[in-house]
């Protein structure tokens, strides 16, 4: 909770344009400006499932970072893996369906990689949460998908919204879930601020 007095009177800069993010940070820090990255996000060829998140989250903060060099910048991203897919935002309406289709019944995991650049200074990790589905419903997938709540979200589905009523269970950071893993980050902003 030192945190919160900690980062007082530091210039925050999330490079997320995620209203959920945005949120999520409001309980470590009360004031911060939203400066989204507009880098491509290409991860390497040959990076694993589970890198992915922490590698994009490391290009959107070092882009935003190295224009505000003396401002604590945080880069996040979100992915969710099941059995070995990657999925990222879905394309379109059949794309949240095949993905929908995909996590029923199964578990799977959502990572989130942060990364956070301050004084020239650089820290990345992910946070992992596995999360299981109830067997969906060719009507429930459908419903899902005429809500619009899937199409801006990882894996298609927002578990704070109404993507809750599909999760059987949740092993792990429920915020991490949503965007942020708000403990984690609030430890890691604490040691890069004692750091400088």
């Amino acid at each position: 909770m030192s945190v919160i007095n900690k980062i007082a009177g530091c210039d925050v800069i999330l490079a997320s344009a995620s209203p959920r993010r945005k949120e999520l940070l409001e309980l470590i820090c009360d004031s911060f400006r939203v400066i989204p990255s507009d880098s491509e996000e290409t991860v390497p060829t040959g990076t694993s499932a589970e890198d992915t998140a922490q590698i994009l989250s490391d290009i959107k903060c070092s882009c935003i970072a190295q224009v505000y060099d003396n401002s604590i910048v945080i880069g996040c991203d979100t992915v969710v893996i099941c059995e070995g897919e990657v999925m990222g935002k879905p394309a379109d309406k059949d794309d949240a369906e095949r993905m929908l289709r995909k996590l029923s019944g199964r578990a799977h995991k959502v990572i989130t990689g942060v990364t956070v650049a301050y004084k020239g200074k650089k820290h990345s990790f992910s946070e992992v949460t596995e999360v299981t589905f109830k067997h969906l419903s060719d009507e429930d997938i459908e419903v899902y998908i005429q809500s619009g709540e899937p199409f801006d979200k990882a894996g298609a589905y927002g578990i704070q919204g109404l993507g809750s009523l599909m999760v059987e269970g949740i092993r792990g950071d429920f915020f991490n879930v949503v965007g942020l893993p708000v403990s984690r980050l609030a430890g890691e902003l604490e040691s890069i601020i004692e750091e400088n």
